[in-house]
């Protein structure tokens, strides 16, 4: 019979494998971190297609595949997708020593892994609005000093500058204060979803001349707060427009141009690759 430190491994070994990263590191937290740590006490309810079913039991051995666990079924918040999370991770690379701005934290399970990640001398300030997945994610990063939980709303709250954003919350657009956050050669991934049929995952890059943007894959998440709804003025992209984005500016650096995919009030996005671009 296998016990639950075999079971983890295999998870692990999984997960790296789907992110295709070459970290080894990433293989060695997924293995590491206890995922059901982070989801209360079994049985479990899985979330599978648009329904719902049940672990038989408590064995965490359930809860070490790709499924997604809910936390709160009413608001249809979950763990979310190991292998989406694993693969972004590992797009990501955080290094020992780096600071990382976690929105949309929920109980913590990812949080840690980026904790461990970016030890020693790294950090990790995670938001979450809800206060009960806060005060969850408080007790279960107890054992991660590095992580800090700030039970609060991440587009209102200025962010700590950050070598890594990570999203996990749908926006319209990524606030203008996200961006200033990020430094020179930091990395962010957030779900851009500038329409009800344009889910992507995105990643951004601060390089010397701007904010480069790669729409990698297809990814839905559950809105942010106050970051989700276009205004009235916006223009929101087709598919086909969104997938073309290569770079995101600051309308206070650079005003939009034909170029222009998607405009959401201070920040907008262009189809010309940020090295081709002009300085700010």
């Amino acid at each position: 019979m296998s016990n639950i430190e075999d079971i983890r491994k295999f998870y692990a070994r999984l997960m790296a494998a789907n992110a295709a990263s070459s970290d080894p590191r990433l293989e060695e937290v997924f293995a590491s971190v206890p995922r059901e740590t982070f989801l209360g006490p079994g049985p479990w309810t899985i979330v599978a297609g648009n329904g719902k079913i049940t672990t038989p039991s408590a064995d965490p051995a359930h809860i070490y595949q790709n499924v997604l666990v809910a936390l709160d079924a009413d608001k249809g918040i979950n763990n979310g997708e190991p292998f989406l999370h694993a693969m972004w991770i590992g797009k990501l690379a955080p290094r020992p020593g780096e600071t990382v701005t976690h929105i949309g934290a929920g109980t913590g399970y990812y949080t840690a892994l980026l904790a461990r990640l970016v030890s020693p001398g790294g950090s990790v300030t995670a938001f979450e609005l809800d206060d009960r997945l806060a005060e969850l994610a408080r007790n279960n990063l107890e054992a991660y000093p590095n992580a800090t939980v700030v039970h609060g709303d991440a587009v209102t709250t200025p962010l700590p500058p950050s070598d890594i954003i990570y999203v996990n919350a749908g926006v319209v657009a990524p606030p203008a204060t996200w961006l200033k956050a990020l430094r020179p050669g930091g990395r962010m991934i957030f779900p851009w979803r500038p329409a009800e049929r344009v889910p992507l995952a995105m990643l951004v890059t601060r390089t010397a001349k701007g904010f480069a943007c790669d729409p990698f894959m297809r990814a839905w998440f559950i809105p942010c707060f106050g970051a989700s709804l276009a205004d009235l003025a916006a223009k929101i992209p087709t598919r086909e427009q969104a997938t073309r984005s290569r770079s995101i500016w600051l309308t206070s650096d650079k005003a939009p141009d034909r170029t222009a995919t998607a405009i959401f009030g201070d920040v907008w996005f262009s189809s010309r690759n940020i090295q081709t671009s002009g300085k700010h």
